[in-house]
């Protein structure tokens, strides 16, 4: 039997169905949301509303940006370069690896005060911590204490997973590749003998790391039991468990250690190594004048092309020297301030060439 098609049943959802069946149909539900009735907000963008803001973001982004720039800018920091590939270096003598242990002297001066708390930095250039087999060789269960990880160590650790048939404590490449270079520092007065800076190797981890994430195995006994059946990672000199002669800063919480497994985004990159605490209000932390930084070099670095340096640091609310945040509020701010200039001279000429119009007419 024949039907006959009606274009408004098409519309309204399809032909009819045959007599006596259920009325098919696909349109959407009569509701709010799926007939898009419900309340909308839609800005008109007129001159009168854009010039304001653009004037608005300069003028706020333009003070603060001076206000960051000038405070970076009041950072006192200092950097020492000691790889040693330049013959006139002082550290030249320690490239050869017949010479063992090498010890070198670099002097410098320093010309302003360091007020304040003084952070002493290790940095390292071309140095890929953020190589993805680099980043995931290493067992954070093991790092966390757990005794049976202690023993059998992640696969992920591989090839640094076990040394003499014995598991490596603690394994993978990054613990293997820890930063062991020695820096002390001196202050060269007036006196015949050089004063020994005092160097805090506490609190320069983050309390989660030390706290949390770094744990040693659980027990009483000291740490060269718990550590027994283990063996040291490949490259370094002594065992994690004799790291630190204080027990609440050796083996796997170390804070050194700890600080060397937060890995780097970027290739060149600092790590905290000391910090000067300031004594005396009445005294700069570290006077200007002259000092000598005594490094006893250990780690390599001419085989990859990389540098090692020593930067002394103050920091201010914001952190440490940075001028690019600075740099970039003042480039928004004077942006948006010229944008807003420039429309505000079109619109007034556009503005006024259309009343002109409508008057002629």
């Amino acid at each position: 039997m024949a039907m006959n098609y009606n274009a408004k049943d098409e519309v309204d959802g399809g032909p009819p169905c045959a007599p006596g069946g259920a009325a098919k149909t696909r349109r959407p539900d009569n509701t709010a949301f799926k007939q898009q009735r419900l309340p909308a907000w839609q800005p008109i963008l007129t001159a009168g509303t854009v010039l304001p803001t653009f004037f608005i973001i300069g003028l706020i982004f333009i003070p603060i940006g001076i206000g960051i720039f000038v405070t970076s800018n009041n950072i006192r920091e200092i950097e020492i370069d000691y790889t040693g590939t330049d013959p006139s270096s002082p550290c030249s003598k320690c490239l050869s690896p017949d010479v063992t242990p090498c010890v070198c002297t670099i002097n410098f001066t320093l010309e302003q005060s360091f007020e304040g708390n003084v952070f002493m930095y290790y940095g390292l250039s071309n140095f890929y911590q953020n190589h993805r087999r680099y980043v995931k060789s290493r067992d954070d269960s093991q790092l966390n204490g757990d005794p049976s990880a202690l023993l059998n160590p992640s696969k992920e650790c591989e090839p640094y997973r076990s040394n003499e048939d014995k598991p490596i404590a603690p394994c993978g490449a990054i613990a293997n590749s820890m930063f062991n270079d020695t820096l002390e520092l001196f202050l060269i007065g007036n006196e015949s003998y050089p004063t020994l800076i005092p160097l805090k190797k506490k609190g320069i981890a983050w309390w989660t790391d030390k706290n949390v994430k770094f744990r040693n195995p659980p027990g009483g006994e000291p740490l060269e039991e718990l550590f027994k059946g283990t063996t040291k990672p490949v490259n370094w000199v002594k065992p994690v468990y004799r790291l630190d002669s204080e027990s609440d800063n050796n083996g796997f919480i170390n804070e050194d250690f700890i600080v060397w497994m937060r890995t780097a985004a970027l290739p060149t990159f600092r790590k905290l190594y000391r910090l000067i605490e300031r004594k005396n209000d009445l005294h700069p932390t570290l006077p200007a004048g002259r000092y000598y930084l005594n490094i006893t070099y250990n780690y390599p670095v001419h085989s990859f092309d990389g540098r090692k340096r020593m930067i002394l640091s103050t920091i201010s609310w914001m952190g440490g020297k940075n001028p690019f945040l600075g740099i970039a509020y003042i480039a928004v701010g004077s942006i948006s301030f010229l944008l807003g200039v420039v429309l505000l001279v079109i619109n007034h000429k556009y503005r006024n060439s259309s009343n002109t119009a409508d008057i002629t007419i």
